[in-house]
C-alpha cells in the first residue's frame, strides 16, 4: 500500500506563468486564486501569471504567490486520486501543509500569510540580511563556519535542506566571513536571490509580531500528521503546531530530517505540490542510499 506525503516548496523556485495552465483548466483553482486575490489585496493572480518576476519576487508578493501555486497543485493531486497521508512544507510551504491538512482554512492561511510576507519584508528594510547556500559540507561543518563568522555580525544555519547542501543567513559581512571559512573545508558557496537573512536572529522582532497574530487563530487538530519546519518530526497536536508555527521565521528548515522522519513512517510516494520538479531533487537526496522516492508533480 502506497503511503503519500503531500510536500510544500517555499520560496526560491519561482518563475513567470506559474500555475497558469492549471487556472485554465481547472474550475477549483480558478476559485482558489480568486480567493488569493481578495483576501490579501493583491495582484496573487496577475504575478503569478504575467510577471514581471522582479516584481513576483519582493516577498510581500512572493509568499502569497507561492503559497496560491502550492494549493493549487495540493487540490489537483487531490482531484487525481492521491491521499495524503503526511503534509510538510519548506519554510513557506509549511502553510500550504497546514491548510491541507485541515488546520487552517484557506482564507484564513492567505490572510496569515499576508502578513507574515509583511513582517518579514520590512524586517528585511530595516535589518539587511543575506543568505548563501553551502555544498559539499555537513551541517556539522557548517556550524563551526557560522561560529567563527559571528566575529563579524550575525550568522547561523537557516536550512538544513540535504547532506550536501544547507544555507546560512545573516549579516553580510558575517556570512562572508563564514562562507570563507567554509571554503577552506572544501565548501563551495552560491549566494541566494532573497530580499533578507530569514530564519535567523535579524527576525526575531518580526517573529514576535507573527506570534501575536497566530494568537488570535482557533488551530484544528489536523485530518493527518504535519511535519513542522522547526522539528522536522510529524506532530498532531494543533497547539504544539501553533506554538513550532511562531518560533519557524527564525529557527532552521529542518528539511533533511523532515524527510527522514517520513521514510522512517513509511513514505514511499511525495506528491510535490508545484509546476516543476523542485523539493523532488532535495527529497531524493535525503533517503538512504538505494532508496527510490516515486515523486510527481500535477500535470500541466
Amino acid at each position: 500500500m502506497t503511503t503519500t506525503a503531500f510536500i510544500f516548496p517555499g520560496q526560491g523556485g519561482q518563475f513567470a506563468g506559474q500555475g497558469k495552465p492549471w487556472f485554465e483548466r481547472s474550475a477549483s483553482v480558478r476559485e482558489l486564486f480568486k480567493l488569493a486575490d481578495e483576501v490579501t489585496q493583491r495582484p496573487v493572480s496577475r504575478l503569478c501569471f504575467e510577471g514581471p518576476l522582479e516584481e513576483l519576487s519582493l516577498t510581500v508578493n512572493l509568499q502569497p504567490a507561492v503559497l496560491a501555486v502550492g494549493l493549487a497543485g495540493a487540490l489537483l493531486h487531490l482531484e487525481a486520486g492521491l491521499v495524503p497521508s503526511f503534509a510538510a512544507g519548506h519554510s513557506l510551504g509549511e502553510f500550504g501543509a497546514l491548510c491541507l491538512a485541515g488546520v487552517l482554512t484557506e482564507a484564513e492561511v492567505f490572510a496569515l500569510v499576508a502578513k507574515r510576507a509583511a513582517l518579514m519584508q520590512k524586517a528585511a528594510m530595516h535589518s539587511p540580511g543575506v543568505m548563501s547556500a553551502v555544498l559539499n559540507l555537513s551541517g556539522e561543518a557548517l556550524e563551526g563556519a557560522c561560529e567563527l563568522g559571528r566575529a563579524e555580525g550575525v550568522v547561523v544555519v537557516a536550512n538544513f535542506n540535504t547532506p550536501g547542501q544547507t544555507v546560512i543567513s545573516g549579516t553580510a559581512r558575517a556570512v562572508a566571513a563564514a562562507v570563507r571559512h567554509a571554503q577552506s573545508l572544501g565548501g563551495r558557496a552560491v549566494s541566494l536571490p532573497v530580499s533578507g537573512a530569514f530564519h535567523s536572529p535579524l527576525m526575531n522582532e518580526s517573529s514576535a509580531l507573527f506570534a501575536d497574530e497566530l494568537g488570535e487563530l482557533d488551530f484544528k487538530p489536523p485530518k493527518f500528521p504535519v511535519v513542522p519546519n522547526v522539528l522536522g518530526t510529524p506532530v498532531t497536536d494543533p497547539d504544539e503546531l501553533k506554538n513550532l508555527l511562531s518560533e519557524q521565521m527564525t529557527s532552521p528548515v529542518r528539511w533533511l530530517e523532515t524527510v527522514k522522519s517520513l521514510e522512517l513512517a513509511g513514505v514511499d510516494s511525495w506528491a510535490e505540490c508545484w509546476p516543476r520538479p523542485y523539493l523532488g531533487s532535495m527529497v531524493k537526496k535525503c533517503l538512504e542510499p538505494g532508496r527510490r522516492a516515486a515523486v510527481a508533480c500535477p500535470a500541466q
